[in-house]
């Protein structure tokens, strides 16, 4: 089985994918102020995270996915890759300017207003639909997508890039810049109270006061 080295928040997007995939894995948690000398022999002068699969290491994370859908591939495991490339362009900048905005705060007008023009678009992408969702054989047009996730009613790659990324953005924002996803943008809200109902992603996110930790010294650098 799979064995997954890891230290920090983003490996949840690791367990996603192979909870999806139906796939038993091992998980081991590094501390590396005390970096195992297993590992030290594995991929000596990286870090974490790892992936051990059958003899091949992974190293680089966008490779582990990669590597774990080529790989984990059906008729015994499901394809997780999204139908519509978009699908996984919408969110790419999102975390970025998150980390811009955190870092600058209070002082961050125009971070805020970055991060909120990535939001815009996410929202957009999530209540327009998609080609799919259009029936051109119907009278009836479909101007709202009812969609769960971003890419249609099942759990992707792009959601399990995004996802762990909102939940962090969402408790860390809240956190230390008094800032809340605003409610007007229903299509983000539908898109995260779906996922949360999943327990293959509320199963595998980090827990707030952990993900408060995390960002405590951004907080205090700003001050």
């Amino acid at each position: 089985s799979p064995h997954i080295y890891h230290t920090d928040m983003k490996n949840g997007m690791l367990f996603m994918v192979l909870w999806l995939k139906g796939v038993k894995f091992t998980v081991t948690t590094v501390d590396m102020r005390k970096k195992p000398a297993e590992l030290k022999d594995l991929a000596p002068g990286t870090n974490p995270p790892f992936l051990l699969y059958n003899g091949t290491l992974k190293t680089d994370f966008i490779k582990i996915e990669e590597f774990l859908e080529q790989t984990l591939a059906p008729p015994r495991y499901p394809h997780l890759s999204p139908l519509n490339k978009e699908s996984f362009d919408v969110g790419a900048d999102i975390f970025a300017k998150f980390s811009a905005f955190i870092k600058n705060s209070p002082n961050n007008a125009y971070h805020e207003k970055n991060l909120l023009r990535e939001f815009h678009r996410l929202d957009k992408y999530l209540v327009s639909p998609l080609p799919e969702e259009i029936d051109h054989n119907s009278s009836e047009d479909v101007t709202v997508s009812k969609r769960k996730f971003l890419d249609g009613d099942r759990l992707t790659l792009a959601d399990c890039n995004l996802l762990p990324k909102l939940h962090v953005i969402r408790i860390a924002a809240k956190k230390y810049c008094d800032f809340d996803i605003p409610a007007q943008f229903t299509g983000v809200w539908r898109y995260l109270n779906n996922a949360y109902e999943r327990d293959e992603f509320k199963q595998t996110c980090p827990a707030d006061i952990e993900i408060e930790k995390a960002y405590f010294s951004v907080a205090n650098q700003r001050k």
